[in-house]
């Protein structure tokens, strides 16, 4: 949950985000404290995915910041930015594994990449991922041959390799039946809970969102801000922006041109 009093692990500072000359993003600000599961929602192309890019440094900022454990990653300094990637992990949409590798060696990667562990210590940490998420009988898989759920969690178990106290997840439960997302759900409570990782989620899913999210904030592609911010429930019930009201409760805008 939020706490306020504590110093953030993420802070956006005034972040702007900008194609050529079409802003897509304007003066973004908000906190994200350690342990919390944070949840950026809104509408399509609202820049939901836009905003994660920039958090962790795939996009620079037209102008603004974003400090990662007090960490300035927008400030140029490559190196301040190669000790932030360690210490994150981020889920793609769509899983993005390697389908030339097994699940074992998706997971490999991150860990010869960025540790000199031996061999026997990598294939022990290899393990216990694919345990985590439920998938240890299944290391000499490829992608090819697992289901879209088991993806998803073969994915998040690359995201984790490395254990980092930050975990980015664009729309991890994006093309699943209800079944397989309510168990996608289940698995990063768990982590959270057992591990304290705050989670960064990119979502427009409902379900998700009321059973998961800590806190949100909501995005809109009309004023390219921030419209509400806050524990999603509350929101729900006590927000009286049409826009937030539109979503939480899947009514159709009306006046979609205002």
């Amino acid at each position: 949950m939020e706490n306020s009093q504590s110093e953030p692990i993420i802070e956006v500072q005034d972040l702007v985000a900008a194609f050529q000359d079409r802003i897509i993003l304007n003066e973004i600000n908000f906190r994200v404290a350690a342990g919390e599961i944070f949840m950026i929602i809104g509408g399509s192309g609202c820049g939901k995915t836009t905003l994660l890019k920039h958090m962790v440094g795939l996009n620079l900022p037209f102008s603004g910041r974003v400090l990662i454990d007090g960490i300035d990653i927008t400030s140029g300094n490559s190196d301040k930015f190669h000790g932030v990637l360690s210490r994150i992990g981020i889920l793609f949409q769509g899983g993005a594994l390697f389908g030339s590798m097994t699940l074992a060696e998706n997971i490999t990667l991150p860990i010869i990449t960025y540790t000199d562990l031996p061999k026997s210590a990598v294939d022990r940490m290899v393990r216990m991922k694919l345990c985590m998420v439920d998938l240890g009988n299944y290391a000499n898989f490829y992608p090819s041959q697992i289901s879209g759920g088991m993806k998803k969690r073969a994915a998040l178990a690359r995201a984790m390799a490395l254990n980092p106290k930050i975990l980015f997840l664009d729309e991890p439960t994006a093309g699943l039946d209800p079944i397989t997302a309510a168990e996608i759900d289940e698995l990063i409570l768990k982590i959270n809970r057992s591990l304290g990782t705050t989670m960064i989620i990119v979502t427009h899913d409902l379900d998700s969102i009321m059973k998961i999210g800590d806190r949100v904030i909501m995005l809109d592609k009309t004023i390219r801000g921030v419209i509400a911010q806050g524990d999603p429930r509350i929101l729900k019930q006590e927000n009286n922006d049409p826009m937030v009201q539109y979503f939480f409760n899947r009514q159709p805008n009306r006046n979609p041109g205002s």
